[in-house]
């Protein structure tokens, strides 16, 4: 039986086996890419409806832009209005 190899990192002596290699940063995030994401302070917290702004499906008073500029400058009927 051989004496297994190893080597000193900043977090102390790690044993090296023979046909593994480290784990790279690019297959670490590739890996998380496939769980949902989970929010680090409560994870059992409910995700909140985005109800503001372009994904307010509730908001009906909203009015459009062109409507909106058409109330401030109601066109007088001369040419170029």
């Amino acid at each position: 039986m051989s004496v297994p190899k190893s080597e000193q990192t900043e977090v102390g002596e790690q044993t090296l086996i023979d046909g593994v290699r480290p784990v790279t940063l690019g297959e670490k995030l590739t890996a998380r890419t496939f769980h949902p994401m989970i929010p680090k302070r409560n994870p059992n917290a409910q995700q909140r409806p985005c109800d503001i702004g372009l994904f307010d499906e509730v908001g009906r008073a909203q009015i459009d832009l062109l409507d909106f500029i058409n109330l401030q400058n109601p066109p007088t009927g001369k040419i170029g209005d």
